[in-house]
């Protein structure tokens, strides 16, 4: 098929394909296992078992033939989804099957235990150390490899164009990973009520002032532009990659800005998650609920968030039980969760925010009046699929409480897509990225920014933000 007009936007395209992974994920509510033979990469110390079906059902299924299967039926849905943006069929179809497999094989590298195990977790790989960087090291592997391609492979980045489609991949995963997050957000309604109060005054008080604060240092003294200072100021203050590419889409930034903004964020998470929970054990083995709301407001992706708040539940855990104090398990970890799920609900809230804002005051004409159509041009359309898939598990949990197990099973399976779309983001990213137009537009000086924000006070105020609200908090304390 020869290129044609585009029938569809990509933000409606990344929609309808998010709906449909949604969609079929939930035929467990219906005994039918519809994405249960989906390819999972597990943190591994043997090739041989790192592949495997995301569903015990197709356990019998071996790992090559779920990824060949999930390759498949990524390509089919793909190229239904340029065909309907006008693009040759033929063309993308060889891009993609070079940029999915690429990609994977980075996310696969970057599980390899000693590189992805957390310090939670060495001792059942048998390892005495590990570089600690969750399996969301293949995120930086991908974006590395992408920057190889693009700046010393030419031939290759032309090769892939057709399927170099950063936008399309990750507003596709957002959409994804709604309803993941109404899983953990369900889950947590189990919760003390006190602390899902509290995590949410504390989300709402420590947002307001990142991201006013980190945008005013972004353009008063380093004199960024609009273009990047919001997505920086979302990115650091809210939850990294979602918030970067949801906020840039409001204010319709170039897809490079909250791209290269993540890639930092991410980096920065890992340096967080190596450090952080060893400072909560030191210092707040008194405090162990501060300690978990701490790591959520601090660390600024999902999984190295989780991560950290699992270290420092184990950590505080073993330090409290040397003193006679045998706290339950997972409580710090669920203040962690309570708090990043606030942080991440809150992202559509800012990006409907900034979308007002950036239609009425900055771009607006004199004379101009702004009209609803115009808002709802701007307003970043995948963000309705995100908040689609998070209110129907919400509303799941709620009302019929007896099917979150299903719903758990089938957000798992939905997950696994989030994942492979989210590393497809980094990879394409940095096949579109020339390292010389990001450093004339300023990637250096957004590091500095970055680190100069996080842990000049983002960190310390997340910590005093945490006592204020958690201070006195404790978990249960287990029977006898």
């Amino acid at each position: 098929m020869k290129s044609g007009t585009s029938r569809i936007s990509e933000d409606w395209l990344a929609v309808g394909i998010g709906l449909f992974v949604f969609l079929l994920s939930l035929g467990a509510f219906f005994g039918a296992d519809l994405l249960g033979w989906a390819v999972t990469t597990t943190v591994w110390t043997s090739a041989s078992k790192a592949l495997v079906p995301v569903s015990k059902a197709y356990a019998s299924l071996p790992g090559l033939a779920a990824l060949l299967i999930t390759y498949v039926f990524l390509l089919a849905v793909m190229s239904a989804g340029a065909a309907a943006l006008g693009v040759g069929i033929g063309r993308f179809a060889r891009a993609f099957t070079t940029v999915f497999l690429v990609s994977y094989l980075c996310w696969f590298a970057g599980s390899w235990a000693w590189i992805a195990a957390t310090p939670d977790k060495r001792a059942q790989f048998g390892l005495g150390w590990s570089l600690n960087l969750t399996n969301e090291a293949g995120y930086i592997v991908a974006l590395l490899a992408g920057l190889i391609v693009g700046n010393f492979l030419p031939g290759a980045a032309r090769f892939m164009k057709e399927a170099l489609r950063p936008e399309l991949y990750v507003k596709t995963a957002i959409v994804i990973l709604g309803g993941f997050l109404g899983v953990t957000a369900a889950e947590q309604l189990g919760l003390a009520t006190s602390v899902m109060f509290r995590g949410l005054c504390a989300i709402v008080e420590a947002y307001l002032i990142y991201w006013a604060v980190v945008y005013f240092i972004a353009r008063k003294y380093f004199r960024f532009s609009r273009e990047w200072s919001v997505p920086l100021a979302s990115g650091i203050s809210i939850c990294g990659v979602s918030a970067a590419i949801a906020t840039g889409s409001a204010i319709k930034a170039r897809p490079v800005v909250p791209i290269m903004v993540s890639s930092l964020v991410v980096i920065f998470a890992v340096v967080e998650l190596l450090v952080l929970p060893f400072l909560a054990q030191n210092f707040l083995h008194t405090e162990p609920m501060v300690a978990g709301a701490w790591m959520g407001l601090a660390v600024k992706t999902d999984g190295a968030a989780v991560a950290s708040g699992a270290i420092t539940d184990s950590l505080i855990l073993a330090r409290a039980a040397t003193d006679g104090v045998h706290y339950q398990p997972g409580w710090i970890m669920a203040a962690t969760t309570t708090v990043k799920v606030f942080i991440d609900v809150f992202i559509c809230v800012w990006a409907c925010i900034l979308a007002w804002i950036w239609s009425a005051k900055i771009e607006r004409r004199a004379g101009e009046r702004i009209r609803a159509a115009d808002l709802w041009q701007r307003f970043p359309k995948f963000i309705l699929g995100y908040i689609a898939t998070f209110v129907i598990i919400i509303a799941i949990g709620v009302l019929i409480p007896a099917l979150m197990g299903k719903a758990k099973a089938a957000m798992t399976q939905a997950n696994v897509f989030r994942g492979i779309f989210f590393v497809m983001t980094f990879f394409t990213i940095g096949v579109v990225s020339d390292f010389r137009k990001l450093w004339e537009e300023g990637i250096g000086r957004l590091a500095v920014v970055y680190v100069l924000c996080l842990f000049g006070f983002i960190i310390w105020i997340g910590l005093a933000i945490s006592w204020i609200f958690f201070h006195g908090v404790k978990p249960p304390v287990v029977a006898g």
